[in-house]
């Protein structure tokens, strides 16, 4: 039996994602879907958006052999709820296999069940809850881990990526193929939920360095080295590299590399040019640099973040 745990203020497809991957999974085996919606109280839990599920209490759950925790704006009280904790800690004692969506992490994590491992949650929620937690090693660049009986998973669709991951685990990658297709969605994203992560606002520096800034924006496609960028701020490569850590808290190449690939960025999305032609124009001399570079920062190929992001 699958169960999934909600609470008042959900999200509703951090809900729902999981529902419908083990339904047609348990469709497509000819067997009828055993999956229950709980809740602290049973009966009618309103979701944030407006939406509202019929959940059973958590006492009748014996059954249960995965719980699933939706993520929502309502997860402190679940988080902080004994009655709550003591439930999840229980099917967790007894070998039952517990998995977060989303914010859903900090009721394992309340519940101590991600102690001393790693686990991930949404990517703008990382940082809160590595603070929150610091005895759990947070990995916000992938979309799940899995560690056999405790999983999380990032934000919303990721939460069935998790589900899907679930089945390929118990009946292997053929069967969660089926299902994928089933569902229109690929077996296995590729990539980290990086790429999905909105661009950040720059980081805002004084009069002194916002013409250079400005005047690198608008030459990426050129040689900027240092002592380059020195020359033009009139100051030493040493001054300049200690201006920038105490503006921008990063080094002048970093903050380089950073706005090449938010150039890539863009330029996947919104033009048609060859990848070649892009690294030139962003100043990364070559598509196989820009590959790597995506690669390590992004988790992705530029090809990959084009059909995912593409507006042509």
């Amino acid at each position: 039996m699958i169960g999934v745990l909600i609470f008042p203020d959900f999200q509703l497809l951090d809900a729902a994602g999981p529902i419908a991957a083990f339904e047609i999974a348990a469709r497509f085996a000819s067997n009828a879907p055993d999956i229950r919606t709980l809740a602290l109280k049973a009966g009618p839990v309103r979701s944030s958006s407006g939406v509202e599920m019929l959940a059973r209490g958590l006492k009748p759950a014996t059954a249960i052999t995965t719980l699933i925790i939706a993520g929502g704006n309502g997860v402190r009280a679940p988080a902080t709820c004994p009655t709550t904790l003591a439930f999840v800690q229980r099917l967790a004692g007894r070998g039952v296999r517990v998995a977060s969506v989303c914010s859903g992490a900090y009721v394992l994590a309340e519940a101590g069940l991600l102690d001393g491992r790693r686990a991930t949650t949404h990517w703008r929620s990382a940082a809160r809850f590595a603070a929150a937690f610091s005895e759990v090693q947070v990995d916000p660049d992938v979309l799940f881990v899995d560690h056999g009986d405790v999983a999380t998973s990032a934000g919303t669709g990721a939460g069935i990526d998790l589900c899907l991951h679930l089945v390929r685990s118990d009946h292997g990658a053929a069967y969660a193929a089926q299902i994928a297709r089933r569902m229109v969605l690929p077996p296995h994203r590729e990539g980290s939920q990086l790429q999905y992560a909105a661009q950040p606002a720059p980081a805002r520096a004084d009069e002194s360095l916002a013409p250079l800034l400005e005047w690198a924006t608008s030459h990426l496609d050129t040689r900027l080295t240092l002592d380059h960028l020195a020359e033009r701020a009139g100051l030493s490569s040493r001054a300049l590299a200690r201006r920038f850590t105490e503006q921008l808290g990063t080094s002048p190449g970093q903050w380089l590399l950073g706005q090449r690939l938010d150039a890539a960025r863009i330029l996947l999305e919104q033009t048609d040019l060859p990848v070649e032609a892009i690294a030139t124009r962003v100043g990364l001399a070559s598509a196989i640099n820009l590959r790597r570079r995506f690669r390590v920062h992004l988790g992705t190929t530029p090809r990959a973040y084009r059909r995912t992001f593409s507006e042509t």
